[in-house]
This record gives structure tokens, sequence and C-alpha cells, in this order.
């Protein structure tokens, strides 16, 4: 029976050893993410968001691998029976083929597409340089139609597969870095902050042509973003992300109009340039929390979020919350 999950995580965490400077001297650590539990049902979208430093990237690294956890599982099912049995759920077991194999069903789409594609490659060479050594390479015409039928998929032309990155505008460079993701088929996409960078219509365009491939080909995501105000137009289920830890999870449509975490007012105040309190920033957590990790910039913080970690704990069917104030509720 297939799962109808495509990823679930499950208490992942991340700590990074400090091996150079000041802090390597006092052997101080990084905590980079904490106890994260989140699953994603497939053709859907999940959000993570939150401040730079949160942890939201590095959680999306580790899912791809690029990071190995300290802690924790990440369980993956194909969706294709022949993937399902080559491909076991567990992330952390695979040796390098099967990593391989697992990179070609969750593709990772960078924030600048200006770094992340290489510069001195056409366009067709940047689309099929990874194809040429997947399962997927089926000889130079094959990949020549293949590129020509993805290009013209994300809004671009097949004369474009002679130019060069550097050639295009912001917003078209994306649309080639998501073009380079779907050659290989993928069932997951991760889109790191990808519409940060653009102007406000160019996301919109870019929002959009993601909607329409996750209908046309059944994807699912994980949007990663700062903007907890597009978080809700365009994913189905968000993770607030705060020091590490998922401060709140819920449906979107809920998290829009019952936000219960201080944290996910104070984003959606910032989305809505409300923020009063813009010179606060998210610190480096060099310990493992024995209180509340917002208990520093809450409004409403009290002598007992100071003393306690608080549960993630759920405040309805789907809405969790890590707050001792919710708690209470």
């Amino acid at each position: 029976m297939e799962n109808n999950n495509i990823i679930e995580v499950n208490h992942l965490s991340k700590t990074f050893n400090l091996e150079a400077g000041f802090f390597a001297k006092n052997k101080q650590n990084v905590y980079a993410v904490n106890d994260v539990s989140f699953v994603i049902p497939r053709g859907t979208t999940y959000g993570l968001v939150g401040e730079s430093g949160c942890g939201k990237t590095t959680t999306a690294r580790l899912i791809i691998q690029m990071y190995k956890q300290t802690d924790g599982t990440i369980k993956f099912f194909a969706a294709e029976d022949k993937d399902a049995e080559l491909l076991p759920p567990a992330v952390s077991t695979y040796n390098k083929k099967l990593l391989r194999l697992y990179r070609e069903k969750v593709k990772y789409i960078f924030q600048d597409p200006a770094r992340s594609l290489n510069p001195r490659l056409t366009v067709y060479n940047v689309l099929t340089a990874g194809l040429k050594y997947s399962s997927l390479w089926q000889g130079k015409q094959k990949a020549r139609e293949l590129a020509e039928k993805i290009i013209t998929e994300v809004g671009l032309s097949v004369e474009d597969l002679e130019r060069r990155p550097a050639e295009f505008s912001g917003g078209q460079r994306q649309r080639i870095s998501i073009a380079r993701g779907l050659i290989m088929n993928p069932s997951l996409l991760i889109c790191d902050e990808v519409v940060s960078a653009l102007d406000v219509s160019i996301q919109g365009q870019i929002i959009n042509l993601l909607q329409d491939l996750r209908q046309s080909r059944n994807l699912s995501y994980i949007f990663i973003t700062h903007d907890l105000k597009l978080a809700s137009y365009f994913c189905d289920k968000i993770g607030v992300m705060y020091r590490g830890y998922l401060v709140e999870e819920a449906p979107a449509a809920v998290l829009y109009k019952t936000a219960v975490h201080p944290y996910t007012k104070l984003l959606f105040q910032g989305a809505q340039g409300e923020l009063s309190n813009s010179n606060q920033e998210v610190k480096t957590t060099l310990s493992q929390e024995n209180c509340c990790p917002f208990a520093y910039r809450c409004p409403n913080a009290t002598e007992q979020c100071k003393k306690a970690l608080p549960e993630f704990k759920e405040v309805s069917a789907g809405h969790r919350v890590r707050c001792i104030m919710a708690e209470a509720e």
C-alpha cells in the first residue's frame, strides 16, 4: 500500500561544531535544528517560514542530505513501484548509489540563480550536465528532446538553450533553475527563497509557474521563505521556525486567520509593514534551550517562559504551538 506522505521528518536535529576562532577555544556548538518533526503529503506544499538564521535552510539541506543529521530520521516514500523497491524509506541509510537516485527524486532550487548556474555553460549544458550521470540518460538525441520540452514548459523558448545564463534576467534565470530541477522528473522540489531577490511582479509569475507545475506534474514542494504572507497564499501547510525549533504549525488558511504564537504574529506584522521592533535579530543558539527560544523577544514573556522549554502541543486539529501561554489556554 502506497504511503500518502512523500516525506516524514521525525525529531530532526543538527549541531555544528565550531572548529575555529574564539568559540572553538571554548568548545561551543551551534544548535541549528532542534527536534523538528513534520510530514508532507504527496502533491502538497509545505512552507518553512522564519527570519534568517532560524534553521529553515539547514532543515532543507538535511532533507537533501547536503548535511548529515545529528539526531532524528528522514523518511522518503517514492511514488513509483520500481523506485520504492530500490529506495528504502530511511534516507540516512543510503549509500552513494542510492543517494544519487534519491537526489534525482528530490531536487533543490537555490535562492540565487546567478551563483548556482555555471556562467560558462549554455543553458542546454546546464540542464543536461547532471542528466548524463543519472539513471535517466538515454543518449544525446533524447537529452536534446527533453531539454526542448522542459525549457518551453517553464516559459522560455527552444532558442534560449544556446544562450548563457548571464544573458537572461533574474526571473528568467530562476526559470532555468527550475527547468534544471525538472529535467530529472522529480517528485519533490525544495524551493529555497526562490523569489526573494525578484521584483514583485516577477515573483507572481514564478509562483504561478510553480503552481501550474504542481498540478501538471503532481509535484510536492518544500517552500522556504521569510515572507509569511506569501507562504499563506502558496502553501498548504506552514511550519514557523525560530532558533532551530518549530514554534507553530498549521494549515495555511488556519494560520493566516488564527495565528497563536507571538513570533508568528510578529512575522505577519512584518509582512504587512507594521513591524515596530525591526532592530531585533535571531540570536545564534550556542547552548541547548532550557526556556522558550522566543522569550528574550516576546512582549508577553513571563518568568515561567524563562524557566522551561514549552512542548510542541496541538491546540486544534492540525494546529501545533510551542508556547506556555497557549498551553495555559
